[in-house]
């Protein structure tokens, strides 16, 4: 991919043009394969987690893909700028990539803030305000599904600044390939109404909401099978399309979080 870093490993650590330092490709492999069990080593972790990505992304892009045709006709009417945003991540094993989704901001507004963005945020424009209310912006991210660089289901990548400051227990979660969605973005579904009145948007986010998501993400790494992805992705349907009042209970996935305040942040 054009403008794609190169990655050297350097003494157990990885650097990148774009100046993000972390775990060497090496030290998490070798990590993984020393917490390999027989549940991990399955025919689903191997093979078959893959197969059913590749099939469930293709069977979604038929579906969303006139949905997607006109997301972009209404970002392109409503302001300047790219259809799609790339931002770079770290996926598995510490190897940065670019995630794609729909713009939702003004054009350049990772120059103009922080990392997070918080439903109120100046920077989001009408039409991507809705795209994110909905969860469409995401959808693009099919197409890195489809690139092997992420997976229906796992853990949500972080941008590089944020990686540097897991511990090294939080690091495990790069093990596994991240996801569009999965147990801790579920848990987290309106953590942008979570940060909208909070001034210190993200010291919070880094010190509680994301060592939160990093334990979620954790414990469904040490139980991924093809039932549990199955359910996030149903739960995932369910929080997205049946009004939250009448879901049941068990698919509230908003916790409470000691110091959280009323009020909408995600990254950008």
């Amino acid at each position: 991919m054009s403008g794609l870093p190169r990655v050297q490993s350097m003494s157990g650590q990885v650097r990148t043009e774009t100046g993000f330092t972390g775990i060497g490709t090496g030290e998490i492999t070798s990590g993984a394969r020393r917490e390999t069990s027989g549940a991990r080593s399955g025919f689903y972790i191997r093979f078959g987690k893959r197969i059913f990505d590749t099939l469930g992304a293709v069977a979604a892009l038929v579906i969303v893909g006139p949905v997607l045709f006109l997301c972009a006709v209404a970002l392109r009417l409503e302001s300047r700028g790219p259809v799609f945003y790339r931002q770079w991540r770290v996926g598995r094993y510490g190897r940065p990539f670019q995630v794609f989704k729909l713009r939702t901001m003004i054009q350049g507004a990772d120059k103009q803030g922080l990392k997070i963005t918080a439903s109120d945020d100046p920077r989001i424009t009408r039409v991507g305000r809705l795209l994110r209310k909905t969860k469409m912006d995401e959808l693009p991210q099919l197409f890195n599904v489809l690139r092997n660089e992420m997976s229906l289901v796992g853990p949500r990548p972080e941008v590089p600044e944020y990686t540097l400051k897991y511990s090294l227990a939080e690091r495990k979660v790069l093990n596994a390939k991240p996801g569009i969605t999965g147990p801790a973005s579920l848990a987290h579904i309106n953590e942008e109404q979570l940060l909208a009145n909070r001034t210190d948007k993200e010291h919070f986010y880094v010190s509680t909401v994301m060592r939160r998501k990093l334990q979620i993400d954790l414990a469904y790494c040490r139980k991924i099978s093809f039932f549990e992805d199955l359910k996030n992705i149903l739960l995932t349907a369910g929080a997205l399309f049946v009004p939250g009042d009448f879901r049941p209970k068990r698919m509230k996935t908003t916790p409470h979080i000691t110091g959280e305040t009323t009020g909408s942040g995600t990254r950008t």
